[in-house]
């Protein structure tokens, strides 16, 4: 039979061998980089302001395609309202 303290010991680094191996896998998985990427700071700041200015200059050429097609319906609606109305068919 074993003794007290020889099943203390055998519980104790099984239980430090588990927290490790979960260190491990949860280190080398997406929480893990997602922790070291928060813990990183300022690489994570930077990364959102530039994805942030590459959305305002997509927003900004956005609004100036518009605008440009809303110029172009202008113009053209203006031409429909120039020209004499024609009847599709003949009367008869």
């Amino acid at each position: 039979m074993t003794s007290y303290r020889s099943w203390t010991r055998v519980y104790w680094f099984r239980i430090t061998l588990f927290i490790s191996i979960a260190a491990v896998a949860i280190r080398k998985g997406p929480i893990g980089k997602a922790l070291a990427k928060r813990m990183g700071g300022r690489s994570v700041d930077r990364e959102v302001s530039e994805e942030t200015e590459a959305l305002h200059a997509d927003v900004d050429e956005l609004r100036a395609r518009l605008s440009e097609v809303e110029e172009r319906l202008d113009v053209t609606e203006r031409m429909l309202a120039q020209q004499p109305r024609k009847e599709a068919l003949p009367p008869g």
